[in-house]
């Protein structure tokens, strides 16, 4: 099994993006968490980058704020999936790390997640989506994942339903 590289563009972000982290601890998939800027280390994210799927990682989640070019330049770099995070950050809230992701220019793909708190879940569980297409044993816990999801809203159902007799 391959892993996922989580990268940050700032060391305050992990709080928001630890989400992710907690998926691939829940599906067992080994992961690697860094902090590498386009802005301030574009060398290192380009060299990054370029090595990731030598170095055994699958897909790539770039979470970022503000300008939000994370993403962008990873996936410039890297034949790998890459997922963008936007970040909440003031003042806009990440409406503007949201705008730079989801305008990337064709041929450049890059996949972007919710704002908020369903974001870094989403990566995650995204991510866990693209390597179960090779991991027939990583697909049958996302399977199982999916289907006790269902089972739980059953469950909530039946409990709402019994508190409307009330």
């Amino acid at each position: 099994m391959g892993k996922v590289a989580i990268l940050m563009g700032s060391e305050n972000d992990w709080d928001y993006v630890k989400g992710a982290a907690k998926v691939f601890q829940d599906f067992g998939v080994e992961y690697a968490a860094h902090v590498l800027s386009a802005h301030r280390t574009p060398h290192h994210v380009a060299e990054f980058a370029t090595k990731a799927k030598e170095n055994g990682f699958q897909v790539i989640i770039a979470a970022a704020g503000g300008a939000a070019h994370l993403a962008g330049v990873v996936a410039a770099h890297t034949i790998l999936p890459v997922i963008g995070l936007p970040v909440p950050i003031e003042p806009l809230g990440g409406l503007d790390s949201l705008l730079s992701m989801v305008q990337m220019p064709g041929d450049v793909p890059v996949a972007t997640v919710a704002v908020g708190k369903g974001g870094p879940k989403n990566a995650g569980l995204l991510a866990v989506q693209m390597m179960a297409l090779a991991d027939a044993k990583l697909a049958e816990k996302y399977s199982k994942f999916k289907q006790d999801l269902v089972q739980k809203l059953i469950e909530k159902d039946a409990k709402f339903q019994n508190r409307l007799k009330d």
